[in-house]
């Protein structure tokens, strides 16, 4: 049996600065860092889930309700799509971009990117990668979306994955949303609370719907 750890989009658009930011993200950055430098050894596998919008449809809204529509967010190849700084990527195996053409919210819609992608979604202007094409000018690479694309349940079942521990934003949107699907995927699932950070100041039923479907609060 393995075990990973899910590292949910601590990205730039989601920290302090962002097109969506949520409170305390940036400090989340560097403590899952210093967790990685403590417990990476814990782990056989760690992957990173990534926003990557391509165009989401109403996903988007000039007039977002903030339930099924948000502002702008997490464009692919764009800075806002980036992982944040304080994010060590040392240890992480595979990226998985999620909602390219429609919502996303949880890692398990996400298909792995491609081996020459850079994962902070960082491109020099006006070099097209095979299958790239540009959104709001930036050149993202959409080879991996397809058939063949590899999601992130069969990239865990091909490393023998069994045991899974969920960290990241939000815990209220995209964590919930990973942290069921991997339960219903048939995972053992742990969500660490203190390397999560939520978007709702109360997050006692998001937690509490976590713990209803099968996930552990640790």
């Amino acid at each position: 049996m393995s075990r990973a750890l899910i590292i949910v989009d601590v990205q730039n658009d989601f920290c302090e600065g962002g097109a969506l930011a949520v409170s305390g993200g940036a400090a989340l950055a560097g403590a899952i860092s210093e967790y990685l430098d403590a417990h990476h050894g814990q782990f056989d596998h760690i992957v990173a889930t990534q926003d990557w919008h391509i165009e989401p449809g109403a996903h988007f809204s000039e007039e977002p309700d903030f339930v099924d529509s948000w502002p702008r967010h997490c464009v692919a190849g764009t800075r806002g799509a980036e992982l944040h700084p304080d994010l060590d990527t040392e240890y992480i195996q595979a990226y998985f971009h999620k909602g390219q053409f429609t919502a996303a919210y949880s890692g398990f819609e996400g298909i792995l990117a491609a081996d020459d992608a850079v994962p902070t979604g960082d491109r020099k202007p006006g070099v097209m990668p095979l299958g790239g094409h540009a959104v709001d000018g930036a050149v993202v690479d959409s080879d991996a979306v397809g058939e063949d694309a590899i999601g992130l349940d069969d990239w865990l079942q091909s490393h023998d994955v069994e045991d899974v521990v969920v960290v990241g934003i939000a815990t209220d949107h995209c964590v919930k949303a990973t942290a069921l699907d991997a339960v219903q995927a048939g995972y053992s699932v742990t969500v660490l609370r203190g390397l999560t950070v939520g978007i709702a100041e109360d997050l006692d039923d998001a937690v509490a719907e976590m713990e209803f479907g099968g996930v552990d609060i640790a």
